[in-house]
């Protein structure tokens, strides 16, 4: 009798065992992001038409077959947005959920001593902290004043600026040059690629961050492509062939990687990022005035917060999210930590001075639902004078459907409503002025309770101790 209950214990506990080995092989395994971060490509520059309202949301010129790709395989947001209208900036925000006014970094070559990079809220560290096996890699333009493996990437090529991408700041940049590997498109795209082919190796669950120097100057594209668009005809929006040869290499660079990405099998289980770091350069060469600029029927462009310079390209695919859809629900780089630490893990809780939300439901099932932020609104923060553009100071603040502008050199208020003018052409501010009220106190507000950085005349930010200069926005 006692050998006969030995035996069925020992059945038992290896029922047991095989079991929980079962359950444990059947988890669902951690996915792996792939964020593809361009350069200056505006809503406009591709052959994706961003919204199915509006025709001119995509060229007929620029050819970009490989996104068009992506989006059939995923969503694409009609209403995607950059943290800024420039590069610098909007890099900084992405990696740490928080908006540049937040940060105080405002603008490229600014003193960035008083940002905690050392902060333990970085996309990379986050992910390691839900699964240590997480393996994060940067390539391409960096943008950040410390060294990728301080935010937490265990591989990097470097600290990388424009120069690193072939930039030279003269005339000369708008002048279109022949190369094998324009702005290292492809040299790029292969790193990556190693990197992809290491982890699936190991079956290890990944963070990658693809930075491509493109579609910034310098001007460079392969021969083949320049020939083809010589001889294709061009709109009067879009006209340089140079920059459309760009354009295309860029796109064969993603081609490159959803091709491997399918060879390997990891589709399954990777869900891949498309957006730029802002809107494109409003003419080329670069000009203040301009009747119709490449990102029309936006208006302006990079380094101003019209819709030209921070209205983006913005498409993800992977599993779960609805193929060929479109959400018209406004998205911004600063969302992406939340969502993506969202997706891989739902029950962790973010720091509390993140300025992004999840927008988790709206990949996964609510088209157009609500996002949820610590503040009701996109924020923009231009506290300086561009000479190549607006040369006014100004904010912005964007709430549903409609978007307020402060010029702080007056305090003259513009209020657009986005979805009768996308080109931003009719102040509404004596129309709807409790709106205008509403949104700029909202705006105003949030630049004091995060104490940013305030516009002082003949003040441009570029490096200076911004403590030393003592110019914040405080409730006091």
């Amino acid at each position: 009798m006692q050998e006969i209950l030995k035996i069925v214990f020992l059945l038992f506990v290896s029922l047991l065992l095989f079991s929980c080995n079962s359950i444990l092989n059947s988890s669902p395994r951690s996915p792996n992001f792939i964020l593809i971060l361009t350069d200056d490509q505006g809503w406009t520059s591709t052959s994706v038409k961003m919204s199915e309202k509006i025709e001119m949301s995509k060229s007929n010129y620029f050819e970009t077959p490989n996104l068009e790709r992506l989006a059939k395989n995923g969503m694409r947001f009609s209403r995607g947005y950059s943290a800024a209208p420039v590069c610098s900036p909007s890099r900084y925000s992405i990696q740490f959920g928080q908006t540049p006014a937040r940060l105080s970094m405002i603008r490229v070559g600014m003193n960035t001593n008083h940002i905690n990079h050392n902060s333990h809220v970085t996309i990379p560290k986050i992910l390691k902290k839900i699964n240590p096996k997480y393996v994060t890699g940067h390539f391409g333009k960096w943008g950040i004043d410390v060294a990728p493996s301080i935010l937490g990437y265990d591989f990097d090529d470097g600290s990388n600026g424009n120069k690193e991408g072939v930039f030279t700041n003269n005339k000369s940049q708008w002048e279109v040059e022949i190369s094998e590997d324009p702005k290292n498109i492809f040299s790029l795209t292969k790193k990556s690629i190693d990197f992809i082919k290491d982890q699936a190796k190991s079956k290890s669950p990944f963070f990658l961050q693809i930075s491509h120097y493109a579609i910034h100057t310098n001007i460079m594209t392969n021969k083949s492509a320049l020939d083809k668009y010589k001889s294709k005809e061009s709109t009067d929006i879009h006209k340089n062939a140079g920059y459309a040869g760009m354009i295309e290499n860029l796109d064969d660079g993603l081609g490159l990687i959803l091709n491997k990405l399918d060879e390997l099998g990891l589709l399954e289980n990777t869900y891949i990022i498309y957006t730029s770091d802002n809107g494109s350069v409003p003419t080329i060469p670069a000009r203040k005035f301009y009747k119709k600029g490449i990102n029309f029927p936006l208006s302006r462009g990079k380094w101003d917060a019209m819709e030209g310079g921070v209205r983006v390209p913005f498409i993800i695919a992977g599993p779960g999210i609805k193929k060929g859809s479109q959400s018209n629900t406004p998205v911004i780089g600063y969302d992406l930590l939340p969502t993506i630490i969202d997706i891989a893990n739902p029950s962790f809780i973010p720091d509390k001075n993140i300025d992004g939300g999840s927008f988790k439901n709206i990949l996964f099932s609510e088209i157009d639902g609500k996002i949820t932020r610590a503040y009701k609104g996109l924020f923009f923060h231009v506290p300086y004078e561009n000479k190549i553009a607006l040369e006014r100071a100004h904010s912005s603040v964007i709430q549903d459907n409609f978007k307020l502008i402060k010029y702080r050199d007056n305090n003259e208020v513009r209020l657009f409503d986005l979805e009768s003018d996308i080109s931003e052409t009719k102040n509404i501010s004596e129309i709807y002025p409790s709106i205008a009220k509403d949104l700029e106190i909202l705006m105003d507000g949030y630049l004091k309770d995060v104490n940013s950085i305030k516009w002082r005349e003949g003040l441009n930010w570029k490096n200076v101790d911004i403590n030393k200069v003592n110019s914040f926005y405080s409730h006091n």
